[in-house]
């Protein structure tokens, strides 16, 4: 950040670069070299930002995180019941899946990668999960849904589901599959 609160350019363009490719090629399979490339920067800029590759991965699922909250909050706002709110998180889920996340979720991949769960990596996908699996626990709630954390845990669980099978099978096969499957876990079918 700046003294004004504004990110620095060449910040953004190491997190622009480090996220394409984290996301298309893998983290472990990425080197910082390839990143300074792609990004068009000196290495002494990563580290003045960063520190080093584990925080540029961190700071590649906070982006993640934060992208993926202000789709569901801003899609989710335009509800005009619970059980309509409910309704456009799967469809929510469903697109995010079907546009945005077309090669797998990236906190399944990074968690893939990063098996220690006291890692700073880990604790950014599970504090993303527990995120997710309590905002679908409120909705559920919210729509009078009984077992709502049941419930909660199936919908995410499917969604998990969907983000792997959007990439290796058909994505649209995947997707009506998903939306029928969660909506009859929810009790909307």
């Amino acid at each position: 950040m700046t003294s004004k609160g504004r990110t620095s350019a060449p910040r953004q363009q190491l997190l622009e670069a480090a996220s394409r490719l984290f996301y298309t090629e893998g983290i472990n399979a990425v080197g910082v070299d390839r990143i300074l490339q792609d990004a068009g920067v000196p290495r002494a800029t990563m580290y003045r930002h960063f520190g080093g590759k584990e925080a540029l991965v961190v700071a590649y699922l906070e982006r993640e995180d934060a992208q993926l909250h202000t789709l569901w909050d801003e899609s989710l706002s335009r509800a005009v019941s619970p059980r309509h709110k409910l309704e456009l998180a799967i469809e929510i889920i469903a697109t995010d899946a079907y546009g945005n996340h077309t090669m797998g979720c990236p906190f399944i991949k990074a968690a893939a990668e990063f098996p220690d769960p006291e890692s700073p990596v880990r604790q950014v996908v599970a504090k993303h999960r527990a995120w997710f699996h309590q905002d679908l626990h409120d909705i559920l709630v919210a729509a009078d849904t009984d077992d709502a954390a049941a419930k909660a845990d199936a919908l995410a669980m499917l969604r998990d589901s969907l983000l792997v099978g959007s990439y290796l099978d058909d994505r649209e096969k995947s997707r009506r599959t998903f939306v029928r499957m969660a909506r009859w876990v929810a009790g909307l079918a």
